[in-house]
């Protein structure tokens, strides 16, 4: 390895045990395909796509020649009452690739500003249309929803919270996961009344108070929870019954995972929000997108006074950059161009099978699945939650594989285009990397 443990010491390194890690660094040095080179020369298979996020693999010609272009022409432009060609072009192709009513595209710099960008336009949306007291947003339990202070205050995963005080006005629906040892294919069948949760909250608080309620359609980093058959669309019934905003957070979910554009419609429910980003720019540039109903949007524009003012007060130096619209225009003509949707769908029921083949080890209490993504809850034995997700992981690590390993879970996101002999080592060295647990 060429750093140095004073550049090792510099960093101080997000979501990671820093102590740990600059004892024993694990580091990319390149990355082709679906495949990592680490600092020792060796191929890492990525079973998580980068973060969720490379999904097309990594190097691909088509959008690196896309961002080179770009970067020659126009690197960089204001967003801010000044406007570039890039992000109105890729505006259109996203309400294009979306459900029909998700007309008016907000650009962020990720997901973490999507999240915090919905949740101010759903409060302002309120203001303008006279009903300021509904400030309140209902998140999930175990839901994810990035880490500033919104996303935090509606997202459900305590170790993201408790550090760091109080958030904005939020209550909790109860998760979705079922007892260990489900082992549910897909969705799972019962569970839809759970979504009534959502009527206590609403009885407790008034509608007048709640702006929106918003949760991922398939639960991420909490370990891929799939939603119950039905329970998103008696969300939305509430939702629509007392006059409150759904928002689904489809930072994961959005741009093929599911064997669609977007879990929105893969589920067949439209919210009245959306937030987007990983997979649109194929992991390239920080780019996220929020996509709202032409309602809300026409509401900010028919109550800010004189048109030469300011409608939403709010944005991004990076919001639309230049380079993270080419990429993400690149990455939805090459999914086009590739199928890729359609390989996804057919490679989804291979990889549920080979996972599910694992669930007759001991140490695993549960698998879960939906399209190319599936979570493994892992047996503590008695140690903390993490400790053995973590040994496994660093098993795999040893085995050529990455892994990504959270609470007690092991989460699994393959890239769209992978073999089945690539699915096939995955599942096998996972098999042997839970059996040489102590």
């Amino acid at each position: 390895m060429s750093l140095t443990q004073s550049q090792l010491d510099a960093h101080w390194m997000p979501f990671s045990s820093n102590r740990e890690f600059k004892k024993n660094p694990r580091i990319f040095t390149s990355a082709q395909g679906h495949y990592y080179t680490d600092d020792k020369g060796r191929k890492i298979y990525d079973s998580l796509s980068g973060l969720w996020t490379n999904g097309l693999g990594h190097n691909v010609t088509e959008l690196n020649e896309a961002i080179t272009k770009q970067l020659k022409t126009l690197d960089y432009a204001p967003g801010f009452q000044f406007g570039h060609e890039k992000s109105f072009e890729l505006a259109e192709r996203l309400v294009e690739v979306m459900p029909n009513g998700l007309d008016k595209v907000f650009f962020t710099t990720g997901g973490s500003d999507a999240v915090e960008s919905a949740l101010k336009i759903a409060r302002g949306y309120w203001v303008k249309r006279g009903q300021a007291s509904k400030t309140r947003f209902v998140g999930r339990m175990k839901g994810y929803h990035g880490v500033n202070y919104g996303g935090i205050s509606v997202g459900g995963i305590v170790g993201n919270r408790s550090l760091f005080g109080q958030g904005i006005e939020s209550d909790h629906l109860g998760h979705t996961l079922k007892a260990a040892g489900t082992f549910n294919k897909g969705l799972p069948e019962n569970g839809a009344e759970l979504a009534n949760q959502l009527l206590d909250i609403i009885e407790l608080h008034g509608s007048a108070t709640i702006a929106g309620v918003i949760v991922e359609p398939i639960a991420g980093s909490a370990g891929v929870i799939p939603p119950p058959m039905g329970y998103l669309e008696r969300l939305k019934e509430i939702c629509i019954e007392h006059d409150i905003l759904l928002i689904f957070d489809e930072v994961i979910c959005a741009f093929g995972r599911m064997g669609a554009y977007s879990a929105a419609e893969a589920f067949n429910v439209t919210p009245d929000i959306m937030t987007t980003a990983k997979q649109l720019t194929n992991g390239l540039f920080p780019l996220g997108a929020v996509l709202t109903r032409r309602e809300i949007y026409d509401c900010y524009m028919s109550h800010s006074g004189d048109e030469s003012l300011i409608e939403l007060p709010h944005g991004y130096t990076y919001s639309g950059h230049p380079i993270g619209c080419a990429a993400a225009l690149a990455t939805l003509d090459y999914m086009q161009s590739n199928s890729v949707i359609h390989r996804v769908t057919e490679l989804s029921a291979e990889f549920e099978t080979k996972v599910h083949s694992l669930s007759h080890l001991d140490s695993i209490l549960d698998i879960r699945n939906y399209g190319l993504a599936a979570g493994l809850t892992i047996d503590p034995s008695g140690e903390m939650p993490s400790y053995r997700p973590y040994q496994i992981a660093m098993n795999m690590w040893d085995k050529g594989f990455y892994t990504r390993f959270g609470g007690d879970t092991l989460q699994l996101g393959i890239p769209f285009m992978s073999s089945s002999s690539e699915v096939d080592s995955l599942i096998n060295a996972l098999g042997e990397s839970i059996e040489q647990l102590t």
